[in-house]
C-alpha cells in the first residue's frame, strides 16, 4: 500500500529501459518502493536496468512486454497484477521517430502512432482497471509538452503524444472518486539517449529532474505535471498563438 504520502510501495514500470522511469524508480526505491517490475521487450539493457535497482535493495523482476502487441497486454499485466497489489504504474514508453523519414516512409509513422497512443491506450485501460478492482493505486502516464500544439518538426511524434495526453485526462476523469490516482507528466526537452545528438531546446531539463517531479506530484496527488513548471505558461502561449504566427517561430 502507499504511504500516508502517496509514495508506492510496489511499482510496476511499462518501458522498463526507459532513462526517466529508472531514473523515478531509483528515487522510488530510496524513499520506500521495495518491489519493482520492469516490463519491456526482453533484453541485455532491461537486464541490466534490474540488476541496478536490485543493487539499491528491492526485490526486482523484468516482465516480456511489447506496447506494439496489444493483444497481449491483458494476459502479460495480468499474471503482474497476480501476484499482488500494485501501488504505481507509470508507463514510460514511446518512441520519438524521424521526422523527415517517416513522413517519407508512413509505414513508420504509423509504427511511431502505434507505439504512442494505441499501445498505450491498451496498457492504460488494462492497468486502471485493475487498480480500480484493487480500489487504490496511481496511475502516472508519460507525455510531453510536444502535445500541447503540433510543430512542424515533429507533428508526428507531437500527436501521438497530444492523443494519449487528452485519452489520459479522460481516463483520469472516469477514475475520479474510485480511489485510483491518475496523473499526467509533460516533460520538454529531456537528455537522454532518445534525445542525444538533436539541438537542445529551451528549458532542457534531466531525468532526474523528471523523476522529482513525479515524487511531488505523487505526494500532492497531481493530476498534471509539467517540468520543468515555467513550461505551463511558455506552452499556454504558444498554444494560444496565432497559426499565422506560430508557424513563423523557430521551433
Amino acid at each position: 500500500m502507499k504511504d500516508a504520502f502517496g509514495l508506492p510501495q510496489s511499482l510496476l514500470v511499462l518501458g522498463g529501459t526507459s532513462e526517466i522511469a529508472l531514473a523515478t524508480a531509483r528515487r522510488l526505491i530510496a524513499r520506500r518502493t521495495r518491489t519493482v517490475w520492469l516490463a519491456g521487450r526482453p533484453s541485455p539493457t532491461l537486464e541490466q536496468s534490474a540488476a541496478d535497482l536490485r543493487a539499491l535493495g528491492a526485490a526486482v523482476h523484468t516482465v516480456a512486454f511489447d506496447a506494439l502487441d496489444p493483444e497481449s497486454h491483458e494476459a502479460v499485466l495480468g499474471k503482474v497484477f497476480a501476484e499482488g497489489d500494485v501501488d504505481m504504474v507509470l508507463l514510460a514508453f514511446g518512441v520519438l521517430g524521424d521526422q523527415a523519414r517517416d513522413e517519407r516512409e508512413p509505414l513508420n509513422a504509423v509504427r511511431v502512432a502505434q507505439t504512442n497512443y494505441t499501445g498505450a491506450v491498451s496498457a492504460s485501460l488494462v492497468s486502471a482497471g485493475t487498480l480500480q478492482s484493487q480500489g487504490h493505486g496511481s496511475l502516472v502516464v508519460l507525455s510531453s509538452v510536444a502535445g500541447e500544439r503540433a510543430r512542424r518538426a515533429n507533428f508526428i511524434y507531437g500527436s501521438s503524444k497530444a492523443g494519449l495526453d487528452a485519452f489520459t485526462q479522460g481516463l483520469g476523469d472516469a477514475l475520479h472518486g474510485t480511489g485510483v490516482h491518475v496523473m499526467v507528466v509533460r516533460p520538454g526537452f529531456v537528455r537522454s539517449k532518445m534525445t542525444n545528438g538533436l539541438e537542445e531546446a529551451p528549458l532542457a531539463t534531466t531525468p532526474e529532474a523528471v523523476a522529482t517531479a513525479i515524487e511531488v506530484g505523487l505526494r500532492r496527488r497531481s493530476e498534471t505535471v509539467w517540468v520543468p513548471g515555467a513550461l505551463r505558461v511558455v506552452m499556454s502561449a504558444l498554444r494560444h498563438a496565432p497559426r499565422a504566427l506560430f508557424r513563423r517561430l523557430p521551433l
